[in-house]
């Protein structure tokens, strides 16, 4: 063996994981530490509502969560097709437009409906229209993104404990989307699918199973 050949092959180990450091460093450098996050209250809402979502949010995540002043429900994501409701969709991109440059991760928080167009798994609208094009909801996310938005008008305000259980499991849930956590499949995490069932909310506790609490950290 020759010395070029001697230390060509010894460059190549260290040129592999200087290129392995370097993807590192790539995938690092492009994922945003989330540090601190905002909930935004759209209209009036229940001050008792808004502390509850902020120590659950807290305790779920591990991060600073404040609450920010009320504002006005954007006018321009009202919509009345089959009732006088909200598009959850332009809620949480507005959100996401207009969100402080001090907050990674905002959740909206309204006693108003909200709606969307329910697709299904091939992302057409599902079908039958009449149904699905203005589905209520009861919370939406960007999975993963800066917004969220809860709503507490489909929670059943006569049981106040079951609401106050169900508000804070939608939020967590949704703040859990903008952190990239899909769906879970276990029956008990809280990032499950309601399955168009709020009955799914309430059978699920309000915590996240390990392998959800692994992605997000």
């Amino acid at each position: 063996m020759n010395v070029l050949e001697s230390e060509h092959q010894s460059f190549m180990p260290m040129c592999k994981k200087c290129f392995f450091l370097f993807i590192v460093f790539i995938q690092l450098s492009c994922k945003t530490e989330v540090k601190r996050i905002g909930i935004q209250p759209l209209g009036k809402v229940n001050a008792i509502y808004l502390d509850s979502i902020q120590k659950v949010l807290s305790d779920f995540y591990s991060r600073e969560v404040v609450i920010l002043p009320a504002k006005a429900i954007p006018p321009s994501t009202f919509i009345n097709v089959k009732s006088p409701r909200y598009r959850a969709d332009s809620l949480i991109y507005n959100l996401r437009k207009t969100k402080p440059d001090s907050i990674d991760i905002i959740l909206g928080v309204l006693a108003s409906d909200i709606s969307i167009t329910k697709k299904d798994d091939s992302g057409k609208p599902k079908m039958p229209s009449s149904k699905y094009a203005d589905w209520g909801i009861m919370g939406l996310g960007f999975c993963p993104g800066k917004s969220s938005i809860v709503s507490t008008f489909r929670l059943g305000q006569n049981n106040k404990p079951l609401f106050m259980e169900r508000m804070k499991k939608i939020s967590a849930h949704e703040v859990g989307h903008n952190f990239g956590v899909m769906h879970c499949k276990s029956e008990f995490c809280v990032m499950r699918d309601a399955a168009e069932s709020i009955q799914t909310v309430d059978k699920v506790n309000l915590a996240l199973c390990d392998d959800c609490k692994r992605k997000i950290n």
